[in-house]
């Protein structure tokens, strides 16, 4: 196991400060705020806390209030809203200087049987012959709006291997290409045999890239070429059957809307074997720069 890999489990591992008020603490991201996809994780992380092993999530439904400090800690109080025969909700409000900056909706259910079909998984290389990140990010480095992004790129994805399948957006700005994004992820590292670790790792991941869709429709490269200004505005995931965050994942990602100012990404993930494993929706603020 890499040592970002082990630095991310620990940022997952929850102090819990009272009876379901728990406190994580914050690291410094890409940009100066707290990273979306970490508070999602960690309220996950608190949430699944509270719900008996035998049940495991199967959605969450968040909406990013605040930029969050990245210099200080995150309290996450979870409410238990119910606690039925087959599902159990919750719902959790992370609080930073006295205000929430993240609600958090989440259902667990216990296993059982049903009916089954799924959507294909699209056609897709092999990850093993896409270039990793610290492979790929270094060759655009002129493109980048300041010194430093290759390095922060790199280290904020250091504890997953993560791999575009076509170039990213900010390899083809004022190219306008298809609004479809494809990326292969998985850990840095062998995970433990917890279900809820799992689905907590693919929240963290679901968060970095599935805006990319959005800017490549309008041939922008986003944040690391300063143009677009963006945040996530809420984000939805529904996990529909077991997956391991530490083998390769497909994340097929496509924009169908943008508008007034918001993108909206919808994409599913696949394991390498063909199975559907999650669907997720995420809308964000994608706002062009006054005079570009």
């Amino acid at each position: 196991m890499s040592k970002a890999l082990e630095a991310l489990l620990d940022l997952l591992d929850l102090e819990q400060i009272e009876q379901d008020i728990f406190r994580g603490q914050s690291r410094f991201a890409v940009v100066p705020r707290v990273f979306g996809g970490q508070v999602a994780a960690q309220a996950l992380v608190a949430a699944g806390r509270t719900v008996p092993d035998d049940r495991f999530a199967h959605s969450l439904h968040a909406y990013f209030l605040r930029a969050g400090d990245a210099g200080a800690p995150i309290v996450y109080t979870v409410d238990r809203i119910r606690d039925g025969r087959s599902f159990t909700t919750r719902r959790v409000v992370a609080v930073q200087h006295g205000q929430p900056i993240f609600h958090l909706s989440a259902s667990f259910q216990t296993y059982e049987e049903g009916m089954e079909h799924q959507a294909d998984m699209p056609a897709a290389p092999d990850p093993e012959t896409l270039p990793t990140a610290a492979e790929l990010l270094p060759k655009y480095v002129d493109l980048y709006r300041e010194q430093g992004v290759v390095e922060r790129l790199l280290e904020a994805r250091e504890a997953v291997d993560l791999r575009y399948v076509d170039a990213p957006p900010f390899a083809s700005v004022g190219e306008e290409r298809e609004p479809r994004s494809q990326v292969w992820f998985r850990t840095n590292g062998k995970l433990a045999d917890d279900p809820l670790l799992h689905v907590c790792l693919a929240t963290y991941v679901s968060d970095m890239t599935l805006l990319d869709s959005v800017l490549l429709a309008h041939g922008r490269g986003g944040w690391v070429t300063g143009d677009v200004v963006g945040a996530s505005l809420d984000h939805a995931m529904w996990f529909h059957r077991p997956f391991r965050a530490d083998e390769w994942l497909l994340y097929d990602q496509e924009s169908p809307s943008a508008s007034g100012g918001r993108g909206l990404g919808q994409a599913r993930i696949y394991t390498q074997d063909g199975r559907l494993a999650v669907t997720v929706i995420q809308e964000g603020v994608v706002r062009v720069p006054r005079g570009s």
